[in-house]
C-alpha cells in the first residue's frame, strides 16, 4: 500500500503518549477508532487501551501487556518500538494526519466495492448507487463498526446510559420532544433510531399535529427535516406562523390582520428566518430518493435531530412490484434510514376508509393502509381522533337527507373554537399504549396539551397496557420490569 496512506511513525507516537499520558485518552478516544491505525498490531493496542478505560484500570505499560498476552496479540518488538517514540505534548496535528489516512484507505476500499457491486452483482444502477452513497455516508461520518458488540462494550455503554438517566433526576423526556407533556410521559419522547407513524383518516389533523412538534423543535434551536409531498412549503410555512402568533390560519391567507397582529407575524417571521428547518416540497420521491437526500442533508447539518415525511402513501414504489410490496419496502427503508442516521423519522399514514362504518370509530392497528409491514417496522404508531370531525359529517348528512326529502332541518350541532382530541398509541415497541387528551383549536389548526383528568378519576392512562415496557437508548433497548 503506498506511503502516503500511513504513516506509522504518527501512530506509534500517538500511542507512547497516552501509555505515558493515560489522561489524554478519554478526549482521543472520542476521535480516533481502532480502524483509524494501519499497523494490525497499533489496532489491537488501541483496543486494549479502550478495553482498560471501559473497565477502569489503569491504561499503562503492564496492563497492556497483560490484556494482549490474553489475546495471544503481544508483540514485544512492536511494544518497545511505542514506548521508545517520542510522546508528544499537542496531539491534535498528528490525530488529524492519522484520520486523513485512514479516511484514504477507506475511499481506497470504496472504489474496490463499486467495482464489485457494479461488475458482479446484479443490481439495477439505482441500487448501486444507494449502496454507494450508504458506504459513502458511513465514511464520512467515521462510522466504521464491527459487526457485533461484546459483552464489554455493551455494558459500558449500558451503564454510561443508566447514569445519563440518573443525573436527569425526574426528567422523564429521553428521545426527541413531542412538544406534548402528557405524550412524553407515556413515550419519553421519539428516541433515536425510530420509525414513527401518525395515522388518521382526513381532516383529523394529523399533518397539524406534527407541525405542532416541528414548531416545539425549531423554537428550541433543533433542526427538522420535512418531506411534505402534500402541499407546498409556503404552506406548511403558513401554518406554522399560525401556530406562533395565534393568528387564524384564514386571516394569514389572505392577509386580513390587525396592526398587532402584522407586528407580531414580523416578529414571527423574524425568529423562522434563523430557524434550522429543511423543506422538500417535491411531489414524487421513492425510497431511494428520499435516503440520499436525507443523508446529504444530515451531512451538511448534523444538528438535524428528526425527519417528517408527510405523507407515507404519497411515496413512490420503485419498479412494477405490487403496491403492497412497494410499501413494505419503503417502510422497512425508512427503519433502516433511522437506524444509521440514529435519529427519529416520523411518517405520517393514511387509514382506511373501512372504520368509519363502525360504530366506535377511533382507529386500530388494522386499519392502517396496507398495514402488515408498517405495523411490523413502526417502533411507535400513533393515531390522531377528534370525534367531533365526525358528528359535523352526520349533522350534513342529517341536513342533505332532509333536504332530499323536503323536510324542515333544525341543527342541532353546535361548532366549537376548541374540540376535544385523542392521541391513541396503538402500539409502542419501548413501552404503554393507552390514550393522551389534547385539545384542537380549529382556526390555528394547533393541537394543545388537555387536562390530565378527562373524566373526573380516570386519567390519561386509560386502557394502558403494562405488560411490558422497555427503556431505549442509541439504536438498542434495556427490557425493563412490567410497569
Amino acid at each position: 500500500m503506498h506511503d502516503n496512506l500511513y504513516n506509522l511513525a504518527f501512530e506509534r507516537s500517538i500511542l507512547s503518549s497516552i501509555v505515558f499520558e493515560p489522561s489524554q485518552f478519554d478526549e482521543l478516544s472520542t476521535t480516533l477508532k481502532k480502524d483509524d491505525f494501519y499497523l494490525p498490531a497499533h489496532q489491537d493496542i488501541f483496543k486494549v487501551m479502550t478495553l482498560l478505560l471501559q473497565k477502569d484500570q489503569p491504561i499503562d505499560e503492564e496492563f497492556i501487556k497483560k490484556e494482549l498476552i490474553k489475546m495471544k496479540k503481544f508483540d514485544e518488538s512492536v511494544m518497545l518500538e511505542i514506548l521508545s517514540a517520542n510522546p508528544i505534548s499537542n496531539t491534535k496535528a498528528y490525530v488529524d494526519e492519522i484520520k486523513d489516512k485512514s479516511l484514504k484507505r477507506h475511499l481506497l476500499t470504496l472504489t474496490t466495492e463499486i467495482k464489485r457491486v457494479t461488475v458482479e452483482e446484479e443490481l439495477t444502477s439505482a441500487e448501486v448507487i444507494d449502496i454507494v452513497e450508504k458506504k459513502l455516508y458511513e465514511i464520512t461520518q467515521n462510522n466504521q463498526t464491527s459487526d457485533f458488540k461484546d459483552s464489554p462494550k455493551m455494558t459500558f455503554d449500558t451503564m454510561e446510559y443508566i447514569k445519563e438517566m440518573k443525573a436527569r433526576g425526574n426528567n422523564v423526556l429521553v428521545g426527541v420532544d413531542t412538544g406534548f407533556h402528557e405524550l412524553n410521559k407515556m413515550t419519553t419522547g421519539f428516541g433515536k433510531g425510530d420509525l414513527v407513524i401518525v395515522a388518521a383518516r382526513p381532516a383529523m389533523g394529523k399533518t397539524s399535529f406534527i407541525l405542532n412538534t416541528v414548531n416545539n423543535l425549531i423554537t428550541k434551536g433543533k433542526g427538522v427535516a420535512f418531506f411534505s409531498l402534500e402541499m407546498p412549503a409556503e404552506q406548511l410555512m403558513l401554518r406554522l406562523l399560525s401556530i406562533q402568533t395565534s393568528i387564524p390560519l384564514q386571516k394569514l391567507r389572505v392577509g386580513d390582520m390587525n396592526d398587532d397582529q402584522w407586528s407580531s407575524l414580523n416578529g414571527a417571521i423574524d425568529k423562522m428566518n434563523s430557524a434550522k428547518l429543511y423543506v422538500d416540497d417535491h411531489g414524487s420521491i421513492n425510497i431511494n430518493q428520499l435516503r440520499s437526500k436525507l443523508r446529504k442533508l444530515k451531512n451538511q447539518h448534523p444538528e438535524i435531530e428528526i425527519a417528517v415525511i408527510d405523507y407515507l402513501q404519497i411515496m413512490s414504489g420503485i419498479g412494477n412490484q405490487d403496491r403492497h410490496l412497494q410499501v413494505s419496502e419503503i417502510s422497512r427503508g425508512l427503519k433502516m434510514l433511522a437506524r444509521e442516521l440514529s435519529m427519529p423519522i416520523v411518517a405520517l399514514s393514511q387509514l382506511n376508509r373501512g372504520l368509519e362504518s363502525r360504530n366506535d370509530k377511533r382507529p386500530m392497528l388494522s386499519d392502517i393502509r396496507e398495514s402488515g409491514s408498517i405495523e411490523q417496522d413502526a417502533d411507535i404508531i400513533l393515531f390522531v381522533y377528534r370525534d367531533d370531525v365526525y358528528l359535523y359529517k352526520e349533522e350534513k348528512e342529517r341536513e342533505k337527507a332532509a333536504k332530499t326529502e323536503g323536510k324542515e332541518f333544525t341543527s342541532t350541532y353546535i361548532e366549537k373554537e376548541e374540540e376535544d382530541a385523542e392521541i391513541i398509541i396503538g402500539k409502542q415497541r419501548n413501552g404503554p399504549t393507552g390514550h393522551v387528551k389534547l385539545i384542537f383549536q380549529k382556526k390555528l389548526t394547533r393541537f394543545i396539551d388537555g387536562t390530565p383528568y378527562a373524566k373526573g378519576v380516570e386519567t390519561i392512562y386509560e386502557n394502558v397496557d403494562t405488560r411490558s415496557a422497555n427503556i431505549g437508548f442509541g439504536n438498542d433497548t434495556i427490557s425493563m420490569p412490567p410497569l
